[in-house]
């Protein structure tokens, strides 16, 4: 099945197939499948992961949460649990929703928080409140989590939120040290949506959408410990470069929690954590091998090298493009027609003022580095169907991309230095396009030498 608006790939076989393996990797990581695989009902016995709840022990069940893949999870967890869900609220970026019949769906802003976030996390913190030791919380938790649950601590305001979250995303910081930063100014991340369940018993139903899927990472780790501190948040505005960027009660919110004037997140052994079970239901590592086992199927010679790729989205190009230049000449380290299969998460520093996402500049790099090599395609793609601020998820170049960039009086080179890479991808038809996917697992790159 081709989960693919564009590129249209016509008769042009070699895109039938790469199109073919990136689709099997989405379809492998349906957030509903996921949740199905791990939780399970039988009569009053509920088995998630490796634990059973028994539900008529439970006198209420709540399911709360938030991310891209919210509203198909949560409608997974309606259908196994039928009339013993009690009530839910689920926050999702908009757009990304799904028919649910208990579990109410508040679309908000992403990546940079808005209004509609905060009131559907305030919403979702006042069920919490009436959550008793005898009850059980589900919590749903997916990639885009962190800035869909925002409700700032007392004194930072949501504009002081979109302004530091900004300046996060343009300095190129990683997802980690961004997440750092966030749990310190929120009310529920870093373990604290959990604090707020206590004492009921919290699941988190997680879909990972972070490199090596560090539980305390993902949407920032709401029931989670947390192994940072208000001081390690200083330091990653400090070592980005945007401490005097950030609003004044940012600064001042941090200063008094390094000081210890105020309680840090909860780490572990905090009772609050004591009841909380996280259950990893899906991750990059499974789209990848589905898309290794496409491949295969599709008669490549395939290796799936990393899904813990990181660093500067068009250096890392580069290094994609040595490979296949290395298959293309030396028939190292596969033969042909062969396939590489990555997973993980690049980086932007935004220097121009153009627009597009980091797998559509890793993939116009990529397309200045193989020029000209007739038979070398690379594809980069945002798992949620949403790379940067664009309606695309990413890009597939060939050889000849950069020549037909100058057809249309384009300059790949150019537009490159002006972080423009959509634009660019758009006018040579070389744009993927999925339209949101409803789940969020990382980015995949692929290398195809024919």
């Amino acid at each position: 099945m081709n989960r693919f608006v564009k590129p249209d790939p016509g008769d042009n076989i070699r895109r039938r197939d790469v199109l073919r393996v990136l689709s099997a990797a989405l379809d492998a990581v349906d957030p509903a499948e996921a949740v199905r695989r791990c939780v399970t009902r039988d009569g009053d016995l509920l088995r998630i992961g490796d634990r059973t709840y028994d539900l008529q022990r439970c006198q209420r069940v709540f399911v709360v949460g938030g991310g891209k893949a919210g509203a198909v999870m949560a409608g997974a967890v309606e259908s196994i649990l039928g009339d013993r869900l009690t009530a839910g609220t689920v926050v999702v970026k908009a757009g990304y929703t799904a028919p649910t019949a208990h579990v109410t769906i508040h679309e908000a802003g992403h990546p940079v928080p808005d209004a509609a976030g905060v009131a559907g996390t305030r919403v979702m913190v006042n069920l919490l409140h009436g959550a008793g030791e005898h009850d059980l919380v589900l919590c749903l938790i997916s990639g885009g989590g962190s800035a869909l649950m925002t409700l700032p601590v007392d004194g930072v305001t949501l504009d002081d939120m979109q302004a530091l979250t900004g300046a996060l995303l343009r300095c190129g910081a990683p997802i980690q040290a961004i997440n750092t930063v966030r749990k310190h100014l929120s009310q529920v991340k870093g373990g604290q949506l959990a604090r707020l369940a206590y004492p009921a018993a919290v699941v988190s139903l997680i879909l990972s959408d972070v490199v090596g899927s560090p539980l305390d990472v993902i949407a920032s780790g709401p029931t989670v410990p947390d192994s940072t501190t208000f001081a390690d948040a200083q330091a990653v505005l400090t070592q980005y470069g945007i401490w005097d960027d950030v609003p004044v009660p940012v600064r001042e919110h941090l200063a008094v929690g390094a000081a210890g004037r105020i309680p840090d997140t909860p780490k572990t052994g905090d009772p609050a954590l004591a009841h909380v079970h996280n259950v990893i239901v899906g991750d990059n590592a499974r789209a990848a091998l589905a898309a290794v086992e496409q491949a295969q199927a599709s008669g490549f010679s395939t290796l799936l090298l990393s899904t813990y790729i990181e660093g500067e989205a068009r250096e890392v190009a580069q290094v994609l493009a040595a490979l296949a230049k290395e298959i293309a000449f030396e028939g190292r380290p596969l033969p042909k027609p062969a396939c590489l299969i990555l997973g993980g998460e690049t980086t932007v520093t935004i220097r121009g003022s153009g627009k597009g996402g980091r797998n559509q500049e890793l993939t116009l790099a990529a397309a200045l580095a193989i020029q000209d090599l007739d038979d070398v395609m690379i594809a980069s793609l945002a798992t949620d169907g949403t790379d940067g601020p664009t309606g695309a998820a990413g890009g597939l170049v060939d050889g000849m991309t950069v020549a037909r960039g100058a057809e249309h009086g384009l300059s790949a080179r150019a537009a490159l230095v002006n972080n423009d890479a959509y634009p660019y991808l758009d006018a040579v038809g070389d744009l993927l396009v999925t339209g949101p996917t409803n789940t969020n697992v990382n980015d995949l790159m692929a290398v195809f030498v024919f």
